[in-house]
């Protein structure tokens, strides 16, 4: 059971959109010390009254802006992207924090009008990228500058499913699906965190019959090196990654998104195991540090700045409309 500090600020949260991101956040919730979950809004009102019921949230909101008016300090966006922007811009203009899920928006363009908002409204906004706050990733950071490996210069990352049922959301182009949305943001992150801003992007792949993309294999060139990332709907890969430098690699195995175990492996044939299991989920990690950036009054998150959110932003929409993929509304 936790035992918050006393002192600690109660950080009250509404989340929009009861899907399967948001039942993960809710359970996250659960181990942040000082947070709870006080309304819950979704397109669909049974799926609202099921959250609610299932999680103990006192308030259902029959509309978006019964959610955003509720007596909440912050909202998690876990619908799907084809809203992400509509539902931050009227969040954080009623005076909101918003954390939303990954992509933070359909393209670059519609997160500038979110980064824009929420300077003017002076309210945080981050997008829910996890895998940096995990324990692994933490450590495998500290470890890499103890014992270095030299600069990351190559970055290969990917996953495909092929599990997914038909009716799964990133099979249709309303809802600004495929795998360069749904599964791309991880390893846009990824490559963006240790190789720097995005200087081209070079995509191949097909499309589904709906319109996005059922596998993509997209190069990009950054500022301290180079990255092969892919997405796929109907092939299955294991999602690990490998991190490349002149005296030494990194094996973050799969599902390297949700990181446990990287291996080591140094130019002189040394080899060192890191292991570090999350708790609660893992969402609890990135939702702590916005409490925490609430608390103190922060406006951006260092670990998830908004100039990377751009970088991914930019990345994910080059990689897809290169290959034709675009989305009903996504220029408004």
């Amino acid at each position: 059971m936790l035992h918050p500090d006393p002192e600690l600020r109660q950080i009250r949260w509404g989340v929009a959109g009861p899907g399967r991101a948001a039942a993960r956040f809710a359970q996250g919730l659960q181990a942040v010390p000082a947070a709870s979950l006080s309304a819950v809004w979704g397109r669909t009102a049974e799926r609202a009254h099921a959250y609610a019921q299932r999680f103990s949230v006192p308030q259902v909101c029959d509309s978006l802006s019964q959610l955003v008016a509720a007596d909440v300090d912050a909202i998690y966006v876990a619908t799907h992207p084809d809203t992400h922007a509509e539902i931050c811009l009227q969040a954080l203009a009623a005076g909101k924090h918003v954390m939303c899920e990954k992509p933070s928006a359909l393209n670059e363009q519609q997160l500038r009008r979110i980064l824009e908002a929420a300077h003017r409204h002076g309210r945080l906004f981050m997008e829910a990228m996890k895998p940096p706050f995990f324990p692994l990733y933490r450590k495998l950071r500290e470890y890499l500058q103890a014992d270095p490996i030299g600069p990351v210069g190559f970055v290969r990352a990917g996953h495909c499913d092929s599990t997914l049922a038909p009716d799964y959301p990133l099979h249709f182009a309303e809802l600004g699906g495929g795998g360069v949305m749904g599964i791309g943001p991880y390893e846009a992150f990824l490559a963006l965190d240790w190789l720097g801003p995005l200087r081209r992007v070079q995509t191949m792949g097909r499309l589904s019959p709906a319109g996005v993309d059922a596998f993509a294999l997209f190069q990009t060139e950054h500022e301290r090196g180079m990255a092969q990332l892919h997405t796929g709907l109907d092939l299955l890969s294991r999602g690990d990654a490998l991190l490349c430098a002149p005296r030494g690699y990194v094996t973050i195995h799969e599902n390297w998104w949700n990181p446990v175990r990287a291996t080591v492996r140094y130019i002189d044939g040394r080899t060192v195991e890191l292991h570090e299991p999350f708790v609660a989920g893992g969402f609890n990690y990135e939702t702590d540090h916005f409490c925490q950036l609430i608390r103190g009054g922060q406006l951006e998150s260092p670990e998830i700045t908004h100039a990377l959110s751009l970088g991914m932003a930019r990345l994910l929409e080059a990689a897809r409309t290169a290959l034709g993929v675009r989305f009903p509304g996504e220029d408004t």
